[in-house]
């Protein structure tokens, strides 16, 4: 790209560079958009069909326009900021929040070469720029100057802090079998396991259980149920958004979806794939390979899908439980698992 506006339309290297990164950047982010507003409606047909009810079905055929006029409709409507609010912080938060989760999808490879940002750090910016996200919803509890954010807050502070540490523990025994950083070489290493011509480290029995850890844990991260507790209408009202409207709370919804999209795309990435088909066989090959990752994509959202729609929100106690005494002593045994067979393994030690 940066070649094509450096000879063609005979810019200067830094200008072509800069106005090939900005057409990255709108590549990716306006379908990004575009997919929100269609999971949404996904997300409210799976729940309606495990309920035996109907869901969106008026607005648009097939009711595919539901998520567009919900959106007019917020965007439409006044923004209210309460009188005792921190101005400032109040209408910073929700953006930051819509702002990390779009960055990090920088660094995604969608196929062979097709990635914005193919750093070898990939998987450390991931987990860098991730983590930002719950300064927005922190923002937002303390901002508001009301007991249920505030409260929302504190819970999703040690919720997401909680997860991120049995999570880096996760990708550290992906980062040891692959031998690198960087995302494109984790899908990579995936390809022919074991050469039985399966791709994905969901064969792998040492990979296998941090695969549904990691599955769990990004249901922690992205606070779906069960582990919503931020959002806990029963006893937060709407939790760290109750006095948000207008396009300030369209923006946490934007903001969380697009992260359950990017950890749908990370669940495929990491563990099953990505871009690579099942099967290490040449015919398949020829589908092109963002075809496969969103394949496995719209099989992990239907995963969180019929998760929320099925399982009980857990108690609070229960969430951190399973967090410090079941997750991050189980991923840190891994580690040195992992580290020992591979020693043995190649080293020969």
């Amino acid at each position: 790209m940066t070649a094509f506006f450096n000879t063609t339309l005979g810019m200067s290297y830094g200008w072509a560079w800069f106005a090939a990164t900005i057409v990255g950047i709108l590549v990716i982010a306006l379908p990004l958009m575009l997919a929100v507003a269609m999971i949404i409606y996904v997300d409210r047909k799976v729940w309606a069909a495990m309920a035996l009810r109907r869901g969106p079905n008026v607005v648009g055929p097939f009711g595919l326009l539901q998520s567009f006029a919900d959106g007019l409709k917020v965007f439409l409507q006044e923004t209210i900021i309460p009188s005792a609010a921190n101005r400032t912080l109040f209408l910073i938060a929700p953006i930051i929040t819509f702002t990390v989760a779009l960055i990090v999808w920088a660094v995604v490879p969608f196929d062979a070469g097709v990635v914005l940002a193919d750093i070898n750090v990939g998987l450390l910016y991931v987990l860098a720029a991730s983590s930002l996200g719950v300064y927005g919803i922190i923002l937002a509890g303390w901002a508001s100057n009301s007991k249920y954010p505030f409260y929302s807050a504190l819970r999703a502070a040690a919720q997401m802090v909680s997860y991120e540490v049995a999570i880096g523990f996760i990708l550290i025994s992906v980062v040891l079998w692959s031998g690198t950083f960087n995302l494109s070489g984790i899908v990579l290493a995936q390809r022919d396991m074991f050469g039985i011509g399966i791709n994905g480290f969901i064969i792998n029995p040492l990979l296998f259980p941090m695969a549904v850890m990691f599955f769990i844990s990004s249901l922690a991260e992205t606070q779906r149920a069960p582990f919503d507790l931020t959002e806990a209408e029963s006893e937060l009202v709407a939790g760290y958004q109750t006095e948000y409207s207008s396009m300030s709370f369209a923006l946490y919804w934007l903001g969380e979806y697009a992260n359950v999209l990017l950890m749908c795309a990370l669940n495929a990435t990491l563990f099953w794939g990505g871009w690579l088909p099942p099967v290490d066989w040449a015919p398949l090959y020829w589908v092109p390979g963002i075809v496969w990752l969103f394949a496995k994509m719209f099989f992990f959202f239907f995963l969180f899908s019929w998760v929320k729609a099925t399982v009980p929100r857990y108690r609070y106690d229960q969430l951190m439980r399973l967090g410090w005494k079941v997750f991050l002593p189980v991923s840190l045994f891994w580690v040195f698992l992992v580290s020992g067979v591979l020693m043995f393994d190649r080293v020969g030690i």
